[in-house]
């Protein structure tokens, strides 16, 4: 792990945590290409399914998170942002933004998805606006600072220790575990929504792929055509085994037969003797 070198200002932003008021106009920028909701929506799937996403809890996309630094209102939206525990909202009311430590608890993990046209993700300008780097860093405070390059495959995991972002080593399978999250982050490369790329995805500890909806629905039409078969293996070995012991009350039926048949013939035998005055034992 290494620590990421940054050059901070020496003055220490104020930072003041106001919730915006309902009137404020946030940024309305567009999305770089169609593969970054894609991503998004992909990694929101997989949990959701997995049923590891609490009532409490907030996953967003492309949405504001808030602070007021120096008594200016700075406004940054990560592409993916998951935070453990926020207080609810009145019925009706849609969520336009959030602001920690107000509405809630601070940003566990943000996400932000490169594109051919780089957004600041590495920013470390500690001026207004402020770079996503220091915003996350050092206003935020954000545990877990992930960057991902979709076309290059590249995923760049960064920890918070002592103030500072700390690269984290990707394993060998290309996963990072998240102890805050119980999960191990990593890149897959498949196909999704009819494209074929390198998404991030989500295992267990075990290291079970947690699934999409799709692959969840294949497994289970899967599961269901093997218990099929199965049902209609044991019907085949249970009517084998009705034919075989039909065949064996056949036997025993034909065997019974030829017994009595020896018996009569038997029977006549001695009669006939016993006519002829001979004893059978004579014979």
């Amino acid at each position: 792990m290494t620590a990421i070198q940054t050059r901070h200002s020496t003055l220490t932003p104020k930072v003041r945590w106001e919730k915006l008021p309902d009137d404020f106009i946030l940024p309305d920028d567009p999305v770089d290409n169609n593969l970054q909701p894609l991503l998004a929506a992909a990694l929101r799937e997989s949990l959701e399914l997995a049923g590891l996403i609490l009532e409490a809890s907030l996953i967003a996309t492309n949405f504001g998170i808030c602070a007021t630094v120096d008594d200016k209102t700075v406004v940054k939206a990560p592409d993916w942002v998951y935070i453990s525990t926020v207080e609810p909202l009145k019925d009706g009311v849609i969520r336009r933004s959030y602001t920690p430590n107000t509405e809630g608890d601070r940003p566990l993990i943000v996400m932000e998805f490169i594109s051919e046209t780089e957004g600041g993700e590495y920013s470390i300008n500690p001026y207004y606006p402020y770079g996503k780097w220091f915003f996350y860093e050092q206003i935020l405070r954000v545990p877990l600072y992930i960057i991902f390059h979709p076309k290059a495959g590249r995923l760049d995991v960064y920890r918070l220790v002592e103030g500072k972002y700390v690269d984290q080593p990707l394993g060998e399978d290309g996963r990072v575990w998240l102890e805050e999250m119980g999960l191990f982050l990593g890149k897959w490369d498949g196909k999704k929504a009819e494209i074929t790329t390198t998404w991030l995805r989500w295992w267990d500890q075990a290291g079970n792929l947690l699934l999409w909806g799709k692959e969840s629905l294949d497994l289970e039409r899967q599961q269901l055509e093997e218990e099929k078969q199965r049902v209609e293996q044991e019907k085949q070995r249970a009517e084998q085994e009705k034919q075989r012991a039909e065949q064996e009350k056949q036997r025993a039926e034909q065997e019974k037969q030829r017994a009595e048949q020896a018996e009569q013939i038997q029977a006549k035998l001695a009669a006939k003797l016993q006519e002829l005055g001979i004893s059978p034992d004579d014979l």
